[in-house]
């Protein structure tokens, strides 16, 4: 079972694109986005039944400009949906440590 611990900078990178792919471009995925490494580990974490990864049959790749290497498909376990919550969490916290602008009206929220 995966773990933020005990993924790779890279699997935790992956995990995180394949999220923004599922939320922001209908769960389809662009190769040229990734690198044979990145395949590789999609490809394991389907057999591991930790995400489910395929390609997109021919007849319905879109054939637009911004769509042409969109040939695979991604959906999430519900396992794969609360580690990249958790990493999505753990990488804005990493990035507002080093925020370096003031900000106006900036007020204590509850957690």
């Amino acid at each position: 079972m995966e773990t933020l611990i005990k993924m790779t900078k890279e699997e935790r990178s992956l995990l995180l694109y394949l999220e923004t792919c599922l939320v922001d471009n209908y769960g389809k995925v662009c190769l040229a986005k990734m690198n044979s490494e990145d395949l590789e580990i999609a490809k394991r974490w389907s057999e591991e039944r930790f995400i489910q990864f395929g390609r997109i049959s021919f007849k319905d790749i879109i054939r637009k400009s911004h769509d042409k290497m969109c040939s695979y498909w991604v959906l999430f376990s519900d396992r794969a949906w609360k580690l990249a919550h958790e990493e999505r969490k753990v990488r804005s916290e990493r990035m507002l440590a080093k925020v370096t602008f003031g900000r106006c009206g900036l007020k204590e929220i509850e957690k």
